[in-house]
Parts: structure tokens; sequence; C-alpha cells
């Protein structure tokens, strides 16, 4: 089957997707977004998080076909318009927190999500938003130092635009 969609804003098409194929597959093996990660393929580890229709999902247990005529988001698609790196990115970067990497892109994506809706989160906010993403390197506290610096940059920037 033809699966059509949008994906970080542009319109995608692709063919032969058979009933079962997840969004992850299609997104890594026919699209050419491979950021997301593919790891656990069971949900659990958060490898694999996408933005579909502006929620976080794991696309691994998503199916292709669930995806026609919909918005799909990717690590890929929180970069900037004009190629560089995203806020939350770069602020993963800058703390540190990007150890081997396989976790991250389901990290950031879900920290996006997290200060679209919480730009000033809690210790507790985070640790919740964060709960179905695991990182198998190391501890987490870079990557909650990465997320505070990520809020805080927000807030700045928002405080400078107003």
């Amino acid at each position: 089957m033809r699966v059509t969609f949008t994906a970080n804003g542009k319109p995608v098409e692709a063919d032969d997707v058979w009933e079962g194929e997840s969004l992850l597959y299609v997104l890594r093996e026919r699209v050419g977004l491979p950021g997301s990660k593919n790891a656990c393929e069971q949900g659990e580890c958060g490898s694999c998080t996408v933005y579909l229709d502006g929620t976080p999902v794991c696309s691994c247990l998503v199916a292709a076909g669930q995806v026609q005529d919909r918005e799909v988001r990717t690590v890929e698609g929180l970069s900037e318009e004009n190629g560089e790196l995203g806020l939350v990115q770069q602020a993963f970067i800058d703390a540190g927190a990007v150890q081997c990497g396989f976790c991250t892109p389901g990290l950031l994506v879900q920290t996006d999500a997290l200060l679209d809706r919480a730009p000033q989160p809690s210790d507790t906010d985070i640790r919740e938003a964060l709960s179905g993403n695991l990182c198998r390197c190391t501890g987490y506290e870079k990557i909650m130092d990465a997320v505070r610096l990520a809020s805080a940059r927000k807030c700045q920037k928002v405080g400078t635009a107003e």
C-alpha cells in the first residue's frame, strides 16, 4: 500500500508498505529520517519517540498505515528552519547530555513536548515526562541538567521577545 503523510512539514509518500510495517521503519528506511532509533521495538525504551499530530508516540508501536494524511515530526524536525540546532538539541549538547546518543532522539522529543506544555517544569515534572525514555549509558543527571538549561533558555527567549 501507499502511505502519504507529512514529515517535518514536508509531504511524504511511501510505496509498497506492508500492513504490519511500523512508522519507525518507514521513517528510517523509506523516508530517510534515521534520527529516531530502533532499540526495543516494544515501546518500552522511548528511543523512537516522534510527534504524531503533536502528541509524542513510540513510532515502533504505530502501524505505518495509521499515519495516512497525518503530521509526523521527528527529532530532525526539532532543528531551526535555517538548519541550526533547535533550543532543546543545543541544550543537550551544552549540558553534556548526549552520551552514546541512542536514547537522545526520544529524550529530545519528550523534552520539547514537556517544555511546550510546562516551560518551567519542576524536577518531578521532568522525571515524570522522561520516565518512558531509558538511557543505558549512565545516570540521568546530565539529562536533567539539559532539560533545566533548555527551560531557562526558552523562558529567556520568550521574555526577550515580549
